[in-house]
């Protein structure tokens, strides 16, 4: 019997033991007590005592919460042993009289029993103290929970089992291979059919193993498999072996599984079809034979089985001689398969398949068969001989491996080919095509972001908490499912004939989702609040593309996104129109660009004599059905497509060449030309280069260009964008803010702007007469400019009260109808030639 021994502890009175030892306080005995009780709690131990002479039991505060029993008052000496359980109250009785008795220590495995009925494994250890003379003073224990060791050492057992239960069961020979096709693992058998040891083999490309001659089928064959990572099974012979061998290969991450079987005898029964050399090659594997009867009801009987069968099966030989092989089938036999055998055997031909059957026990396993009919010594049919084996463990691996191809690895949520199949079969159930269902996209918000700042180990961690909490808000038979990133896509089915009952259930799942992944989120210590935007489109039988589902909550999900994220967008046909059209747009832009078909029209500029100061250009497009379009028509969507890169440099170049063309004229040789220049086109890594480019090329000076940047250039960026524009400025380029105090501007950056000038946005020009607010902010835009000794121009300038108000207040450039409209180049020759002397 071992004992434990109890803490050393100096002498307690029992005065002080009673009010000290088995309370969860700490008194004026100090920390030895404190210390004690933490003990407790750290190994979860409860410890008592026995006061002597007296049999006065005490206990602490652990012991009676192991117990689920108050603190106070301890039980009497006598019914304490009524705490253990049935099984171990009579030895624990014995063990307690003993120690009492004769001051005999025990230490017992044994079960308690708690106030509320629960049994409990603890460990019982106890022993009896005495004085200085001798004299049994108290006797002390200690009671340890033992439930967790217990758990832990199940577990244990149990994954040492199934770890020896997977090894033994391969019984074939069985490697693995890398993405090299070298060998990394050989498995004694394998050992065995290639005549060689597993340290001679490792490292060895497979096909220099089993053939000399390297035959390129085998090669191809195990490179197909691990390029489709798909599973492949042929048959080859093998020089080195000298034998027919049948692989199976079954791809996986790191490489391939690959099984090898020995088949020259099955080629060899093949060619011979004898009865019996058919039977003996297959001693091995299970062998079936039966007469040549009919195959219907009852069916051929059976003549032979072999010691196989009777293994597998736990049928004997005499059980089964004379019945009909249907006996080894059941419930989740495949008609199918079944109907394919019958018919092979209708025409005598051989057949193979693959087919549940069912042992004595009821349990089932997976048979390949080998089906082929004999001719004995040319009497025409007269038997069926089957030859089988166990593929129950190699059907759980291909199960496993369907598992790698239909799951997502990282969230173990449907990836997008199962996802795509489950829809497929929603929308094919035609008993009720009015049913209705829904398919939503989830895109979680700025996961981007938390990538690129916390790691791609916490975005995993997300990803996987999401796909908890997505799956917790939804049936079980709904599907959500990872396309990948942090894309989630949840599939519900079901949801009603009415289309507005469908939608309102749709919308409070929705909800549901939006709720759950606005939790907080702990991410391994790190506290993520996020967001996500939800797109959904409802689908009944009727409809049968899945692509247009699946672009349907797309667009609804990224106009969810566009309308602030944290949203949730039902889909609706305008969207597809919007997208459509688009496309189309984006289509026609493009051929226009390889066409031709832009060109530039000029608005005049003016200064303060009404004299012409240079033109802003603008850009019209000659469409070949539309005629010539606005850019308000086609501008965004060029900015959308990235085309108003390649648009907006053909402005730039027929610019500056129409510069080089007015500088050849004393008329105009000191006129200025403004280019509009968008936020994506500014942004472009190379766009200095590109405008200096242009310069050079028309030869021009360069303050005769103005770029007229946008105020939403100043959103973000700034440092980028003020280094581009002092590149600019420095190379004599003139730059102006267009539409000034409609957008971003944050005034304190102005004064770091390399600027030339502001442009009053005309929508504050038209009503400067009649709104004073409009008047106040063009007086303040024009001030501003002035304190900051920039240049101002009006635009949209239509009356001569327009002009002489803006005049009065100090902007002395004007652009707008008042003067003339823009004009193609040919018509703004006309106008040039038509002005005053001096105010060319």
């Amino acid at each position: 019997m071992r004992v434990l021994p109890l803490p050393d502890m100096p002498p307690i009175a029992p005065s002080q033991r009673k009010r000290a030892l088995f309370t969860d306080a700490p008194d004026e005995l100090g920390s030895g007590l404190a210390a004690l009780a933490l003990l407790e709690r750290a190994t979860g131990s409860g410890t008592w005592t026995l006061a002597l002479p007296e049999r006065q039991l005490l206990w602490s505060a652990q012991l009676a919460r192991l117990l689920e029993l108050p603190v106070t008052p301890a039980p009497d000496w006598e019914h304490f042993p009524k705490i253990f359980a049935p099984g171990s109250r009579e030895r624990m009785t014995l063990a307690l009289q003993a120690c009492l008795n004769h001051g005999t220590a025990f230490d017992e495995e044994v079960q308690v029993v708690t106030a509320r009925g629960k049994v409990v494994t603890v460990r019982a250890v106890g022993e009896a103290e005495h004085d200085a003379s001798g004299a049994l003073t108290h006797l002390a224990g200690i009671v340890k929970d033992l439930t967790a060791e217990k758990h832990a050492e199940q577990e244990t057992q149990s994954l040492t089992m199934r770890l020896g239960t997977t090894l033994a069961s391969i019984t074939d020979a069985f490697v693995t291979l890398d993405r090299n096709g070298l060998l990394t693992y050989v498995n004694p058998e394998s050992e065995r059919l290639l005549r060689r040891e597993s340290r001679e083999l490792l490292g060895q490309p497979i096909w220099t193993v089993l053939d000399d001659n390297r035959q390129e089928s085998l090669r191809q064959n195990l490179t197909a498999a691990l390029t489709n990572t798909t599973h492949r099974e042929f048959e080859i012979f093998c020089a080195v072996p000298g034998k027919w061998l049948e692989l199976r290969a079954y791809p996986f991450e790191e490489g391939l599984a690959l099984y090898l079987r020995d088949v020259t005898e099955r080629r060899q029964s093949q060619e011979q079809l004898l009865l019996l050399q058919t039977s003996i090659s297959r001693l091995n594997d299970i062998v079936l034979i039966t007469e040549a009867g009919t195959v219907d009801t009852p069916g051929p009987r059976i003549v032979f089985v072999n010691d196989a069968f009777e293994r597998h099966t736990g049928y004997s030989r005499a059980e089964v001689v004379g019945k009909s092989p249907r006996m080894l089938q059941g419930q989740r036999t495949q008609r199918a398969e079944l109907d394919r055998i019958r018919l092979a055997l209708q025409k005598a031909r051989p057949v193979r398949a693959e087919l549940i059957n069912y042992k004595k026990d009821g349990s089932l396993f997976w048979l390949e068969l080998d089906i082929v009919p004999v001719d004995y010594f040319n009497r025409g049919l007269t038997h069926w001989v089957a030859v089988a084996r166990d593929i129950t463990e190699r059907k759980a691996s291909e199960e496993e491996i369907e598992h790698l191809a239909f799951y997502d690895a990282l969230t173990q949520l449907p990836n997008r080919q199962l996802l795509m199949s489950n829809l497929r079969l929603a929308l094919s159930h035609t008993e009720n095509p009015d049913k209705s269902g829904a398919l939503m996209f989830i895109d979680l918000d700025n996961f981007k972001v938390l990538n690129d700042t916390r790691g791609h180990a916490t975005g995993d961690l997300l990803l996987q908490k999401v796909a908890v909490r997505l799956n917790g808000c939804v049936r079980l038979r709904d599907t959500v499912a990872r396309l990948g990133g942090d894309e989630f896509v949840v599939l519900l089915e079901d949801l009603g004939d009415d289309p507005q009952i469908a939608l309102v259930k749709a919308k409070i799942v929705a909800q549901k989702i939006l709720a759950a992944l606005c939790e907080p989120c702990d991410l391994a210590g790190y506290d993520y609040d996020g967001t996500c935007s939800i797109g959904i489109t409802l689908f009944n039988q009727h409809q049968h593309n899945v692509g247009d589902l699946f672009k349907q909550a797309d667009l609804a999900m990224y106009q969810a996104k566009a309308a602030g994220r944290n949203a949730i967008c039902f889909f609706d046909p305008g969207m597809q129109a919007v997208v459509t059209a688009n496309a189309a747009l984006t289509s026609e832009l493009r051929q226009g660009l390889r066409n031709e078909d832009f060109v530039l029209h000029y608005q005049p500029q003016v200064g303060r004599d009404g004299d012409m100061v240079g033109a802003e250009a603008l850009v019209r497009w000659r469409h070949p059905e539309r005629g010539l379009v606005a850019p308000d028509s086609f501008i965004t969507q060029a900015e959308d497509s990235g085309l108003i890169l390649p648009l907006g440099q053909w402005v730039l170049e027929t610019a500056c060449a129409q510069l080089a063309v007015w500088a050849q004229r004393a008329e105009t040789e000191k006129f200025g030309i403004a280019v509009n220049v968008s936020v994506r086109q500014f942004r472009h890594p190379e766009f200095v280069e590109m405008v200096m480019k242009a310069i050079d090329q028309a030869g021009i000076s360069a303050h005769r260009l103005q770029l007229e940047l946008t105020e939403s250039l100043l959103a973000k960026d700034m440092d980028v964008t003020i280094a581009k524009m002092g590149i600019l400025k420095s190379a004599g380029v003139t730059l102006s803010i267009d539409d000034f105090g409609i957008g971003y501007s944050a005034l304190s950056y102005l004064k770091y702007l390399p600027l030339d000038q502001l442009k009053i946005d005309r929508s504050f020009v038209k009503d400067v007469l009649t709104d004073p607010n409009d008047a106040a902010i063009a007086r303040t835009i024009i001030g501003l400019a002035q304190s900051l000794g920039l240049g101002v121009m009006a635009e949209g300038v239509e009356t001569e009260a327009q002009r002489d108000f803006l005049a009065r207040h100090g902007c002395h450039c004007f652009q707008g109808y008042l003067f003339s409209k823009p004009l193609p180049i040919e018509e703004l020759e006309v106008f040039i030639r038509g002005l005053p002397q001096n105010s060319r």
